[in-house]
């Protein structure tokens, strides 16, 4: 069986009747071409089905567009969501996306940067690991902070304290007083402001009369945090145990409804539990997680497009976060009688 033979830039050359490097520079958008040649080389791609070989044409030219992305932790469904848009978007512009992971180390991150670097990138897009990112990124690459802020760069965020005070807000409207919330590690400044706003967000509320009891448990932002925490907390007798949670984050809080069923508690009949992000995973679970959504999507758009507009500046962008009720959240139950 014979295989089909690949048209090659001699071949384009041949039949257009120009010389390679006209083709060459037709390909390469050179303006330069008159409009008889160009029309001719056109034609004979088509009739030829001819298809450049990216990979040759870009080491020839010593660049390849791409984008460097840094997170800092891949398995964090938050983050592996945020660089599938990324990567998605970018490949639509045509440009490939180079993930690395700097696991919210500063000596990682510093070391992963230079690598990316290598690669030539027209871009980077970078999740600090503080406000300070570990090294500095060279012109004429641009460079681009997302989801958290960095000193001296642009950066495309979500009001956090917003999102806390809408999920408290939301506890609130459903009666519930006793609530505990779980806040992220202290070293992300993300963690900070969630935490701030929704602190803030109880004093307000407790100056108009409404009295609250807010219980605050540091953690981190994964399941098994979430679990370990509320398996401490809903231990407490009815009376005395909170009604409510609000999580840092989506994982702490499916950890949160885990722990519940395995102490017989119902979710939302006994506890409501909202969390903040609304990963993939928040649709799927038993019950619907109740949730703070940070727009990904909208955010990732803007990230790439801000970085491929080379004739314009960049500056930041900081996105409103919206509440998505779904089922583990209900009114608060009633109390139980004094028995005698």
């Amino acid at each position: 069986m014979e295989t089909e033979k690949r048209a090659k830039i001699r071949d384009v050359a041949a039949h257009a009747g120009v010389s390679v490097g006209t083709v060459s520079r037709v390909l390469a958008g050179n303006p330069a071409v008159k409009h008889g040649p160009l029309l001719r080389v056109k034609a004979a791609i088509e009739e030829l089905g001819y298809r450049p070989n990216q990979v040759a044409r870009a080491l020839r030219s010593n660049r390849i567009n791409v984008i460097g992305l840094l997170i800092p932790d891949i398995l964090n469904p938050y983050f592996a969501q945020l660089a599938n848009e990324l990567e998605r978007i970018a490949a639509d512009a045509g440009y490939a996306l180079i993930l690395s992971s700097s696991h919210n180390d500063p000596k990682r991150e510093a070391r992963q940067l230079v690598a990316v670097l290598e690669q030539k990138p027209v871009a980077i897009i970078f999740v600090p690991t503080s406000e300070k990112l570990a090294a500095d990124v060279p012109a004429p690459t641009r460079a681009l902070s997302i989801d958290r802020p960095a000193l001296g760069y642009a950066a495309i965020t979500v009001d956090q304290r917003q999102g806390a005070a809408v999920a408290l807000d939301h506890l609130v409207a459903l009666g519930h007083r006793r609530i505990a919330y779980f806040a992220g590690p202290d070293n992300t400044i993300n963690a900070r402001e969630r935490l701030d706003g929704f602190l803030n967000r109880a004093e307000e509320i407790s100056a108009t009369g409404t009295a609250l009891s807010i219980d605050v448990h540091p953690g981190d932002f994964d399941f098994q945090s979430g679990e370990q925490i509320a398996r401490d907390l809903l231990q407490k007798p009815r009376g005395e145990r909170v009604t409510a949670i609000a999580a840092a984050s989506d994982q702490q809080a499916i950890g949160a409804i885990r722990a519940a069923r395995d102490l017989g508690l119902a979710v939302p009949t006994d506890l409501s539990v909202v969390g903040f992000d609304d990963i993939t995973l928040a649709s799927l679970i038993v019950p619907r997680l109740t949730t703070v959504q940070q727009p990904v999507g909208e955010m990732a758009e803007t990230a790439v497009r801000a970085v491929l507009a080379f004739d314009a500046s960049l500056e930041s962008q900081e996105f409103l976060a919206r509440l998505i009720v779904r089922d583990s959240t209900a009114p608060c139950p009633a109390e139980e009688p004094d028995r005698a």
